[in-house]
C-alpha cells in the first residue's frame, strides 16, 4: 500500500475529498492505495466499502461507533444502477439480541450511526466489474424529523419483538424504513438470543438494514431525481 490517507480534520474537508472522487472509477482508487481489484464481489462483498473507507481516512471499521467519531459522521457507500436506483439494502449495524433492558432509541447504535451520514453513491449495474464502477456525487445527510420518526418506529417495533423472545418471527418485511436480517459470514454462525419462554436460544446473528425504498426516496429528495 502507498502512503496512508490522513484523517480529515473537519466535516468540510471530508466532504470536499469525497466530492473530488466523483466520476472516478474504483480501479483508480485501488491503484492509488496499491490494492488489488477483485474480478467480482461474490467473495469480496465488502470491498467497495473498505476501499472508500481507506481512501477517505475512516477508522472505526466494525466497531460500534461512527466511521469518523471525532466528526460525528458515518460513511456509507450506496450501489446504484444506471437509473440511480439502489441495488441493495444498506447495512447499518449488528442488532443486540441480549442485555437489551433499558435500551432506548436515543441510546441505540442505529440512531448513533444514522445521525449524520456521508453517502457515497457507486454507479454500475450488478454485472459491471467492480473496478469499472464509478463514484457519484456524495451527499451529507442528517435525518429529517419524519425520517427519524420512521426509523424510530421500526426500531422500537423490532426491539420489542426481540425482547419478547420473537426474534425468529421477524422477517425482512417488518418495518417501513428499517429491517432486521441475518448477518453472518455463513449460515452456521450462531449466537445467543432470548427465546419465547424467556430462556436462551441459539440463532443466527442479526443486523439492521435500511430498505431500498428508504434510500431511494432519500436520494430523490436531495438530488431531485
Amino acid at each position: 500500500m502507498n502512503n496512508p490517507i490522513s484523517r480529515p480534520d473537519s466535516v468540510a474537508a471530508l466532504l470536499e475529498h469525497a466530492q473530488q472522487l466523483a466520476g472516478l472509477p474504483l480501479t483508480e482508487l485501488a491503484r492509488e492505495l496499491g490494492l488489488p481489484v477483485p474480478a467480482n464481489l461474490r467473495r469480496d462483498k465488502g470491498w467497495i466499502g473498505q476501499l472508500l473507507e481507506l481512501t477517505l481516512g475512516a477508522s472505526a471499521g466494525s466497531k460500534p461507533e461512527q466511521d469518523f467519531p471525532e466528526l460525528g459522521v458515518e460513511l456509507k457507500t450506496l450501489p446504484l444502477d444506471s437509473n440511480a436506483r439502489p441495488l441493495e439494502t444498506t447495512f447499518v449495524c449488528v442488532a443486540p439480541l441480549l442485555d437489551i433492558a433499558g435500551l432506548t432509541w436515543e441510546s441505540s447504535n442505529v440512531r448513533n450511526k444514522l445521525s449524520r451520514v456521508l453517502w457515497v453513491p457507486v454507479i454500475g449495474e450488478r454485472d459491471t466489474p467492480p473496478g469499472e464502477r464509478l463514484i457519484g456525487q456524495p451527499l451529507l445527510w442528517t435525518p429529517s424529523e419524519e425520517e427519524e420518526w420512521l426509523l424510530r418506529q421500526d426500531w422500537e417495533e423490532i426491539m420489542e419483538l426481540i425482547s419478547l423472545g420473537r426474534v425468529q418471527d421477524i422477517t425482512a418485511r417488518h418495518g417501513q424504513a428499517l429491517q432486521l436480517r441475518p448477518k453472518a459470514a455463513n449460515g452456521r454462525a450462531l449466537t445467543d438470543a432470548i427465546g419465547p419462554d424467556g430462556g436462551y436460544i441459539q440463532t443466527r446473528p442479526r443486523g439492521f438494514y435500511l430498505k431500498t425504498g428508504f434510500t431511494k426516496a432519500l436520494l430523490a429528495r436531495h438530488f431531485m431525481l
